[in-house]
């Protein structure tokens, strides 16, 4: 493995000068922690740490430390605990009879593929051990098949339902925001002057003093805006593990509103709405999901999305 710092100088010297202040106590235990695996076969390290020369300065050597530092937590947390690290697109630890045979070490430098963000094996539910397993698990159910709905929605066995369903609504939430972001490019406040769907349906923006009428782009933002309050509110959900039943009965207003950015692109915007949906199959899942939960009343779904599939399917069988 490739000395850090070559001739074994002291951590100071090689990095920030002989002057002791709380950086270089950062950088010191960040180097020593790095240093816990230097008997391990560590496959790829941290380009920015292994590039670091004598006379780099103490903000360069203070961005590579903060670059790094979920690194170092992990390795001490492997060293003090001897329990798997959780893959958080850092450190893969493979172990036999609780000793490290291989680490390697993931750095995501600037100019990297989306795909190549989360290139590690898969986990199953039970080896994830950090408070954000439920999201964790649910988003890597989307990257290996988002069009496998029913497995995306079934809960692992003994999960809790409220925490259940919040993290998948977070997960709408977030992806949402891409399909807001295209929407932008042609849903303009001087031509969407209202959030509606069909003749039917004008929606009031409840994100003023008093709900009110708003731009198609300026509802959906304010709504989505909205919902990442909530839903990461201290007051209402102060745990990602556990949910109060009070808690869990906001999240039903919440799909109402963020359902009506879906209806509002099949209606008005249907070439945006079609080429994202067969990106990420998100409506389908999200209609899936309000109904698995009841979350919606099947009278206020009004994108056809799931009679479509059915008569798609229909069509297919009569052709065989």
């Amino acid at each position: 493995m490739r000395q850090l710092y070559p001739g074994n100088p002291t951590p100071e010297s090689a990095y920030l000068g002989r002057r002791p202040n709380k950086l270089h106590l950062l950088l010191q235990l960040a180097v020593a922690s790095l240093e816990i695996y230097r008997e391990t076969s560590i496959s790829h390290l941290p380009v920015t740490l292994c590039q670091c020369k004598r006379n780099v300065r103490q903000q360069q050597a203070g961005q590579a430390f903060k670059k790094f530092l979920p690194l170092c937590d992990r390795v001490l947390v492997q060293r003090l605990a001897a329990e798997t690290v959780t893959k958080g697109g850092i450190m893969l630890p493979e172990k036999s009879q609780n000793k490290v045979q291989l680490a390697t070490v993931m750095a995501i430098g600037s100019g990297s593929k989306g795909k190549d963000f989360y290139n590690w094996p898969d986990e199953s539910f039970e080896e994830m051990d950090s408070t954000l397993a439920v999201q964790q698990y649910i988003q890597q159910n989307i990257r290996a098949d988002c069009s496998n709905i029913d497995k995306i929605l079934e809960p692992p066995e003994g999960q809790d339902e409220g925490v259940w369903k919040y993290e998948h609504l977070r997960q709408f939430c977030l992806e949402l925001n891409g399909l807001a972001v295209k929407l932008q490019t042609e849903c303009h406040p001087d031509t969407c002057t209202q959030m509606t769907a069909t003749e039917q349906w004008i929606f009031l923006c409840a994100a003023h003093k008093t709900p009110k009428e708003c731009p198609a782009i300026d509802y959906t933002r304010h709504t989505l805006d909205g919902a990442a309050c909530l839903l990461n509110s201290n007051k209402y959900f102060p745990s990602r593990v556990s949910i109060k039943e009070s808690s869990v009965a906001k999240l039903g207003s919440v799909c109402r509103r963020i359902y009506r950015i879906f209806s509002h692109a099949y209606f008005h915007h249907r070439q945006i709405f079609d080429e994202y949906e067969n990106e990420t199959f998100l409506c389908h899942r999200f209609t899936k999901f309000v109904m698995k939960y009841n979350l919606m009343s099947k009278d206020n779904l009004i994108v056809p999305i799931l009679e479509e599939e059915v008569q798609n399917s229909m069509s297919g069988e009569s052709e065989a």
